[in-house]
């Protein structure tokens, strides 16, 4: 990835970052915006985020933030200027769910270390 692309991905997840935080609707959860992978022609872009809570909130909000999409789109517009505004598509990180299931992987690990042999 070039460094324009580089900025341009950057410039967005920070203009979606205040878009989503300004959304009134009560079925997005705590939501942080992680990444935006932008298409080299700017046509769509993937954007990464991750939701704190149950698998029920996660549902509800990847729901409210694909039908916000199109007002989010046009926030990004009024504040940025690129030769065309990006289709977004909503993608949850999967570098979260993977961290998390690494730091369970050692906590077993570590667990199983202090047992004395024989205790299972």
């Amino acid at each position: 990835m070039n460094d324009r692309m580089r900025r341009v991905n950057g410039v967005l997840r920070e203009t979606i970052a205040e878009e989503v935080r300004d959304l009134k609707d009560p079925r997005i959860g705590f939501v942080t915006i992680t990444g935006v992978e932008a298409a080299p022609d700017l046509r769509n872009a993937k954007v990464y985020y991750s939701v704190l809570g149950d698998e029920e909130t996660a549902v509800e909000t990847a729901k409210a933030l694909e039908r916000a999409a199109p007002h989010i789109q046009e926030g990004i517009g009024s504040q940025v200027r690129l030769k065309y505004m990006p289709k977004l598509r909503f993608v949850v990180d999967p570098s979260i769910a993977q961290g998390a299931l690494i730091d369970e992987l050692l906590a077993n690990k570590e667990r199983s270390e202090h047992e004395p042999p024989g205790s299972s």
